[in-house]
């Protein structure tokens, strides 16, 4: 896999077919390729099953799904075809169920008599196949306004859709496998990040030193709350900065000393163990001699937090992760340096003034609109973790386990994504980078179960080669 795979949406995919020899008088050509693998595919996912139902709609997805039920009867197996636009619903009992219903055209909401099949066949029992993308998930988005196959697995032609990677979609579509047809790459918009992207990050050369192989500046920390900037400090350290230097309320100090032993510690003045607005004339002062900044590990929230946050956003001048509390409250602002922030849905729906149903259900357009109204990199935080910088792309990396779903995880990849910043990479893909360094750590741990932050540390060396 290269370092980037497209992602198509339906658009694109037009484009790409429409560049076919011949096209569209040779679209049934591409109906018996794109049959033909589905129905190779299957076989190979399913070699125990005898019994196949095929449910077909109106258009060259139901197609797709004809021309495999042929090739499937011809291998010897017992198929029954539905079709939907007759208004065929009974499914039988098959193994397998295979979703040929809609293609990769749809948007918006299946019709009633759709929706009710499409709920027959999530509630079949049955293995379920989806041709394409499963029926009610949009390709270019991800999005289901209603009901939508949940399929076990998905053979995709071409490329991958931008609906088989980005939530809800991808939590529908099982297992992907991707068939050639035969078409020709077109230029998509956004790209879905390989494991090979990790070689694009700086490594140390003969003649760097601790300061030129990254010096990140942490600052967090607070009563109760000091787990959080040693997390961020120790994956940065992982992560192949050279040096670390941690800011933190001074009576929270001797906690933090105990924990680290490799970071440089630097006391910030506070009250009750949360940072006053005077720290920010420190914070400024180290940020001088720093090359990136991760601001809002375990700051805290209040007037103090607060205060120094738009202080050091508005004057520091380095590049700058912001996470956690530091994004409570946040407004765009005339940042000098760029900025990266790292969200999580509830976060980015407080962000944009939502709830965070709506930004779980329309993840895409909620990262893309922050990164617009903030003016810098979005990092929205998931399974499939999306980056959004002003009139580019998105870039998704989606390499990651379930254990990730932990606490402290976030502060590590705040730590990855600072020390890559630190390292001189450009914003977008550092926080890219960030994200598939932090999920290949989750694959590289030795934890499958019970995994906690700083398993994830101890695996980043690996990760990253």
């Amino acid at each position: 896999m290269a370092d980037w795979e497209p992602l198509y949406t339906a658009a694109e995919m037009r484009a790409a077919e429409a560049r076919y020899p011949g096209y569209p008088a040779t679209i049934p050509e591409l109906m018996e390729r794109a049959g033909g693998a589905a129905a190779e595919t299957a076989l190979e996912l399913y070699p125990e099953a005898r019994r196949w139902t095929v449910v077909c709609g109106g258009g060259s997805n139901g197609g797709d799904g004809r021309v495999m039920a042929a090739h499937l009867e011809r291998a010897g197996h017992e198929v029954r075809i539905v079709d939907a636009k007759a208004g065929e619903a009974e499914l039988g009992e098959p193994d397998v169920v295979v979703d040929a219903l809609f293609g990769t055209g749809f948007n918006g909401e299946p019709r009633a008599d759709a929706a009710a099949l499409i709920e027959r066949i999530n509630a079949s029992g049955a293995r379920v196949f989806a041709i394409d993308l499963p029926s009610g998930v949009d390709a270019s988005t991800g999005e289901t306004a209603g009901v939508a196959v949940r399929a076990d697995a998905t053979v995709t032609f071409h490329g991958r859709k931008v609906g088989l990677e980005v939530a809800p979609g991808r939590f529908h579509a099982g297992a992907v496998r991707v068939a050639d047809i035969g078409l020709e790459q077109v230029e998509t918009e956004h790209r879905l990040a390989g494991p090979e992207l990790l070689r694009s990050v700086p490594r140390r050369r003969p003649e760097d030193n601790k300061y030129t192989a990254g010096h990140v500046l942490v600052v967090g920390g607070s009563r109760g709350l000091t787990g959080a900037p040693c997390l961020a400090a120790m994956a940065a350290m992982r992560a192949d900065a050279g040096y670390v230097t941690v800011a933190a309320p001074e009576s929270t100090l001797p906690v933090i000393e105990q924990r680290l032993l490799e970071a440089v510690k630097r006391p910030l003045p506070d009250e009750h163990g949360v940072v006053t607005e005077e720290a920010a004339d420190v914070v400024l002062e180290l940020a001088g001699r720093a090359s990136a900044l991760a601001l809002g590990p375990g700051i805290g929230r209040g007037r103090g937090p607060h205060g120094l946050v738009r202080r050091v956003l508005a004057e520091a001048a380095l590049p700058t992760v912001v996470d956690a509390d530091a994004l409570h409250e946040l407004e765009p602002g005339d940042w000098q340096a760029p900025r990266v922030l790292t969200p999580h849905e509830g976060e980015l729906a407080r962000l944009l003034g939502r709830e965070s149903k709506e930004i779980a259900a329309h993840r895409l357009d909620a990262v893309r609109e922050a990164a617009g109204r903030f003016g810098c990199v979005v990092l929205l935080k998931g399974a499939d973790t999306l980056v959004a910088a002003p009139g580019r792309g998105v870039l998704v990396s989606a390499l990651g386990l379930p254990s990730l779903a932990t606490a402290g995880t976030g502060d590590v990849l705040t730590g990855v994504v600072a020390a890559f910043l630190a390292k001189g990479m450009e914003p977008q893909l550092a926080a890219a980078a960030g994200a598939a360094a932090q999920q290949r750590a989750s694959v590289e741990a030795r934890q499958r179960t019970g995994l906690v932050a700083s398993d994830l540390i101890e695996a980043l060396p690996r990760a990253l080669g």
